[in-house]
């Protein structure tokens, strides 16, 4: 998990990055202040809990999807803070009356949450991915590959969904499972192995890497889907095999061509010495 202190005016706006889920968790409370525009941090705590009481009875998934993490408070110390990703946030910007509402969804934006843009409309998702992968010097066969990548993915995370799993900390959890079985190492791992931080290891695989990550979701769902897997249990053991799928064609390809898949090689840019 890593720390960062944005500002949203004059407020300071904590949040933590969350490499396994690579997104970005914001503080709950100090949400609410900047929308309430209070001084401090006892007003706009006991705002949230009021608007946790009301939410709570109202069934809003925006309280179940808070979460608690350790940040660091006014005084230095660490303590548990409820945190939410962009997505809850944007509900919960919703639920608060404020003529601040609209000036910070566009500042969630622009400090990297264009996904709130893209939930009124998806292209806008992939339009700018596909610019942005171009810019970067991506081949136009990569791209394609990385998007057909993208809509398998996006099965497996809708059948997920239907069936019990919850987003974030359990996609994670499958997600590596479906990883270390076709790679033989962690998502965390593969990262490092590219000297990735919080950049999303998809966006730096080779054109092989993204077809045997598509290859092991897709097993991953046909088998989730025939044994009609529902809850955590159930789905460990379909990506377990799916994952193996994709672990026995990429040995079988490294044995015939002598090439390993799994590649340390990423996109970042190169940096110039500057004597």
């Amino acid at each position: 998990m890593q720390n960062n202190l944005v500002i949203f005016e004059e407020y300071n706006i904590r949040r933590i990055y969350n490499e396994e889920t690579e997104v970005w968790l914001f503080s709950v409370v100090d949400i609410i202040r900047a929308l309430t525009q209070q001084a401090d941090f006892q007003t706009a705590r006991k705002y949230w809990n009021k608007l946790k009481e009301r939410l709570e009875k109202e069934g809003s998934e925006v309280v179940t999807n808070c979460h608690q993490l350790k940040l660091e408070a006014g005084d230095g110390k660490m303590r548990l803070t409820d945190v939410a990703d962009p997505e809850t946030i944007l509900r919960l910007v919703q639920s608060v009356p404020s003529p601040k509402a609209e000036p910070i969804k566009l500042w969630l934006a622009k400090v990297g949450y264009e996904r709130m843009q893209e939930l009124a409309d998806p292209s806008k998702s992939l339009d700018r991915a596909r610019d942005l992968w171009m810019q970067q010097g991506r081949s136009e066969k990569w791209v394609q590959q990385r998007m057909m990548g993208q809509e398998t993915r996006n099965k497996l995370t809708d059948y997920w969904r239907e069936h019990e799993i919850k987003d974030g900390e359990e996609f994670a959890v499958l997600t590596n499972i479906i990883h270390q079985e076709w790679t033989g190492v962690s998502v965390k791992e593969h990262k490092n192995m590219k000297g990735l931080k919080s950049q999303n290891l998809r966006d730096h695989m080779s054109e092989a890497e993204l077809i045997f990550t598509a290859l092991a979701e897709l097993s991953t769902r046909q088998i989730a889907e025939t044994t009609q897997a529902t809850g955590m249990s159930e789905n460990k053991k379909a990506s377990k095999t799916g994952g193996a799928i994709a672990k026995k064609a990429r040995l079988e390809l490294e044995e015939k061509t002598g090439n390993k898949v799994i590649s340390a090689e990423n996109y970042l840019p190169t940096r110039k010495l500057v004597k």
